[in-house]
């Protein structure tokens, strides 16, 4: 099967936010809420969800961002295409949306799902649940004395009957598909590889703060916090290790070098691409 995505131009801040998206156990969506505080520089960022988001959530996203590059539709305020001025009327831009720019991922829950690695091209209702689960998350962005609100999904609309799915980015992730803010670039290859949670999890942690080719020294526990960032006993702690093992194992399959320098203690290179 060919995919032509290649990779996700991905807003730091939300690859990197501790807890924003974990491996979730049955019933966790049912008793747990998100509610992620992380300082990324100078800003500070609050993410709040009626559902905590898991690793179906955070492929849908990268596979969203990965859209909005070569499929993304660019929507100034007033467009001039007939393509812009529909898109802006399905999406019922609203309030502050209204006077910004915004970039649309075009697609369809098929040709996402292919991308991002599904073994069912046609699951559209898990899709679908990913998008309205992600679109509930609000962000407030503290910057100094200033605050700015908006969804982590700016907007959506799909069609069922002729597949068609567009969906708005919020303005951080907007700007680092567009390359007017900071991104890390995520490969689509190595992601459609991936089969674990944990590994998932991982790779997008890595890939927040490791550019290509880079080389960083990383302990095995410091690998697990980036899959389960939650406190847990000894007993819980060792079987998370082995976990943690398994995924650096996957991470060696699709490229990564991963060498274990003592017990524990890890070199971890990321691939020159």
């Amino acid at each position: 099967m060919k995919h032509e995505l290649t990779h996700a131009r991905h807003d730091p801040a939300h690859c990197l936010a501790p807890g924003l998206f974990r491996s979730l156990k049955k019933g966790d969506r049912k008793v747990s809420k998100l509610d992620v505080l992380y300082h990324y520089g100078s800003v500070q960022l609050q993410f709040k969800g009626p559902e905590p988001l898991g690793v179906d959530d955070l492929r849908v996203l990268q596979g969203l961002v990965a859209l909005a590059g070569p499929s993304g539709i660019l929507l100034t305020p007033s467009p001039n295409t007939e393509n812009g001025r529909k898109v802006r009327l399905l999406l019922e831009l609203k309030g502050e949306a209204e006077k910004e720019c915004a970039i649309v991922a075009k697609g369809s829950y098929g040709s996402l799902a292919r991308e991002i690695g599904y073994e069912d091209n046609g699951d559209s209702r898990l899709i679908r649940q990913c998008i309205e689960r992600l679109w509930t998350v609000s962000i407030i962005v503290i910057s100094e004395s200033r605050r700015h609100g908006f969804r982590l999904l700016a907007q959506y609309v799909s069609d069922d009957r002729s597949g068609e799915l567009y969906v708005a980015l919020n303005p951080r992730i907007a700007c680092a598909v567009l390359g007017t803010g900071r991104y890390t670039r995520i490969n689509m290859e190595e992601v459609r590889g991936l089969r674990g949670d944990p590994a998932r999890l991982i790779h997008q942690r890595l890939c927040g703060f490791m550019r290509n080719g880079e080389r960083k020294k990383i302990t095995i526990d410091k690998l697990c916090e980036y899959a389960w960032p939650d406190a847990c006993s000894e007993a819980t702690q060792r079987k998370r290790h082995q976990r943690a093992r398994e995924a650096i194992d996957e991470l060696r399959q699709v490229g990564w070098k991963c060498e274990e320098l003592m017990r524990g203690r890890f070199e971890i290179t990321r691939p020159s691409r």
